[in-house]
């Protein structure tokens, strides 16, 4: 990482933080912030690990319906669109930034409420949502094959003691609506329970000029939860969620012309209908240890359908380019199921090892999946199909030793056993059994009551797969498992009497076996489309490191500021790829920042202000297209009466036009002979909306 790549950002964040005023302290200080994606529940400032808690007070500061719109919150993540969300996500720069037909192995696994969504992230909608917990670095004892990167954990309200809910109604530009609701409290002595539901919809900030209409890039989406918690015996506690969601969106993201007005004939579509449950129990019934279980499983429906040639079958008509033109679309219907079961024994006190200093839990994971595909393209012979089947099963344990009073060693280490079977109407056939371990190693010292400091290694795994199309050499045909060996430090605290709390994270991340993504574009000789073969393959290796920083500082009683702010390096080392070598990699900016603050105006007046922004970064590691360095700017205005909550918001005050998806390396324009152009999607504009917001 040169200077200019460290000052830069550094002089940004700190140029913001220079107009922050001087206020004086009050006695308030700082809520203490709970992690529950560990084998134990631990604040934040406890936790030997990089973590971001965005918390419900943030997801509704930037009204935020989706887990991509906090995503920026969060140092060094990113995330990809092509569709509807941005529903692939990288962290460190590390991650998945597509699917089509290749089977994935994703890098940054996402639960909500304990049921797997890893890959699939539209449905990580913010309903009725406590917390969001990103868990940067490998995930090794946690999680295993799908957490390389790291780990997204969003957790819901709870069932409460007393009966409380709210019910919100929003309305924005471009025709965007949201209506939610939601109500928990007791049934009786032992049962409690939590229902929300919330639909939201919206216009999509496309204009179609062909078909005249402003809603061929629309979101619709409606998302269902209930939580049932039974405390069935003195020992044994039950709770049961059921989650739904059905998003039927719209897909018409690119243009010709690189705009938000589009030509489309037929507009694509992102759907994504999913039915989850889960069970979690916990049994204290034994002296030496509680039993902890999650049972969980998940049916979901998608499909990802576009219009590939962006266009309608006459746009060359009477044009020197008649002729030139194609029309095709590209659709792709998925059935993916997976089950998971998580038990563990976790200590209690008394039953402490080693001389009483040690803590320990010891579980078991099993993990189904079953996806199966059905590809529909106008220029196939026929409907290609494809079923991919894993099964992970994993020992796992962790020690948490106290080598003194100030000094404790978390110490984890995971078994996983993979199998993968996949095959395809292409007669394409692979199997591969593989046995995988990863852990961590943590030194946390306890500076004072309020600061710690930690050393952490972990290492993680991405387990190998095949490259289903046909027409790839054999060489192309497999890839290798990944592996990341992880070096981290770290300072987290209190200070100023409690009203300022930090965290700074250095790291270095060593990758070998990198799986890096490759498309072949070759011209058709039946039409002047171009195919895409996308593939896997292995490069040598890579280096990612770099600095996070985040504080929450109670300026007064009335003013509070936070702030993030991610250096990173992420570079390839490929000696024999002249195009790659010693390149960024892709999706990984060399910073992003984002800092704000509240200010309570009087007891019923409040707003809020914050900056978020990024470097430029590559879009792909298949051609040279990078985005632009962007800061974005967003604020609230917010009026509190008899449990009212109303509020004005903006989001990109200054409309800036910020690239979410990118493509590069061929043409699609036949006005233009199809030279070589990029091409881009654009993200969210100018946006202005109203709320009210009732609490009981």
């Amino acid at each position: 990482m040169n200077r200019s790549k460290i000052i830069n950002p550094i002089f940004k964040f700190c140029a913001a933080l220079a107009f922050l005023p001087i206020s004086a302290f009050s006695d308030s200080t700082i809520d203490e912030i709970i992690v529950t994606s560990d084998f134990r529940d631990s604040t934040l400032l406890q936790t030997p690990a990089s973590v971001t808690v965005i918390d419900s007070a943030a997801i509704a500061q930037r009204q935020a319906r989706h887990l991509e719109q906090v995503l920026n919150l969060a140092p060094n993540v990113n995330f990809s669109s092509g569709a509807s969300r941005g529903r692939f996500i990288q962290i460190r720069g590390i991650g998945e930034r597509s699917q089509f037909i290749e089977p994935l192995n994703p890098s940054v696994g996402t639960l909500v409420d304990g049921i797997d969504f890893t890959g699939i992230a539209g449905a990580a909608t913010t309903m009725d949502i406590a917390q969001i917990e990103i868990l940067r670095g490998p995930q090794g004892t946690l999680y295993g094959a799908n957490a390389l990167a790291g780990l997204i954990n969003v957790r819901s309200n709870q069932p409460s003691e007393q009966l409380q809910g709210n019910m919100q109604v929003s309305v924005g530009d471009y025709g965007t609506g949201t209506v939610s609701a939601a109500v928990g409290g007791p049934i009786s002595e032992s049962l409690g329970y939590r229902v929300a539901v919330q639909q939201h919809s919206s216009d999509g900030y496309i204009e179609n000029d062909f078909l005249k209409r402003d809603d061929t890039n629309n979101i619709d989406e409606l998302s269902l939860r209930t939580i049932l918690d039974w405390q069935a015996s003195d020992d044994l506690d039950l709770k049961l969620t059921l989650f739904h969601v059905d998003a039927d969106n719209g897909y018409d993201g690119f243009s010709l012309d690189n705009t938000r007005h589009t030509l489309s004939d037929t507009p694509g579509h992102d759907r994504h209908k999913a039915t989850a449950a889960a069970v979690e129990s916990r049994w204290q019934g034994a002296e030496n240890f509680q039993l902890v279980s999650l049972l969980s499983f998940a049916d979901n429906d998608l499909e990802y359908g576009y219009d590939e040639d962006w266009a309608f079958p006459d746009i060359c008509t009477g044009q020197p380019c008649e002729g030139w033109e194609y029309n095709s679309a590209d659709n792709y219907s998925r059935q993916r199921d997976n089950a998971s079961v998580d038990i563990k024994l976790v200590s209690e006190p008394k039953a402490r090892i080693l001389n009483g200093s040690s803590g320990w839990v010891v579980g078991m994971y099993w993990r189904d999946q079953d996806e199966q595909l059905l590809r529909e393209y106008t220029y196939a012979g026929g409907d290609f199909t494809s079923d991919f089947d894993t099964t992970n099963k994993a020992l796992y344990a962790q020690l948490d030793t106290e080598l003194s009073e100030s000094l404790t060693l978390v110490s984890g280490l995971r078994v996983e056993n993979r199998d993968a079977y996949y095959s395809d109407s292409d007669s394409v056939a692979h199997s591969v059994g593989e046995s995988l371990w990863g852990g961590r190693l943590a030194l946390q010292y306890q500076i004072t009551a309020d600061q710690m400091i930690y050393g952490l290694v972990s290492r993680g795994y991405k387990a190998g797969g095949v490259n289903s199309d046909p027409a790839l050499v054999s060489e192309d045909r497999e890839f290798d498992t990944e592996l990341m060996w992880n070096f981290e430090a770290g300072l987290k605290g209190r200070w100023l009497e409690d009203r300022l709390q930090a965290q700074v994270a250095a790291f270095y991340q060593k990758r070998d076996d990198i799986q890096i993504k490759q498309s072949l574009v070759q011209s058709r000789v039946d039409s002047n489309a171009v195919d895409f073969t996308d593939y896997f393959g292995n490069a040598a290796s890579g280096a990612n490191y770099g600095i996070e920083v985040e504080f929450n500082w109670l300026a007064s009683e009335s003013l509070t500021w936070f702030g993030s702010l991610g250096l990173l390096s992420a570079d390839y080392d490929i000696p024999k790829s002249e195009d790659l070598d010693s390149r960024p990699q892709a999706h990984a900016p060399d910073y992003q920042f984002a800092l704000g603050g509240s200010h309570q105006i009087s007891d019923t007046l409040s707003i809020s202000v914050d900056v978020e922004g990024k470097d430029k970064f590559y879009l792909s590691s298949s051609h040279n297209e990078q985005t632009q360095a962007y800061e974005l700017v967003n604020a609230r205005i917010n009026y509190f009466l008899n449990g009212w909550d109303l509020s004005l918001w903006g989001r990109n005050l200054t409309n800036k036009d910020v690239i979410v998806r990118g493509f590069g390396g061929f043409g699609n324009d036949p006005r233009k002979f199809y030279a070589t152009e990029a091409y881009y999607q654009f993200g969210e504009p100018r946006m202005f909306g109203v709320s009210g917001q009732y609490d009981f």
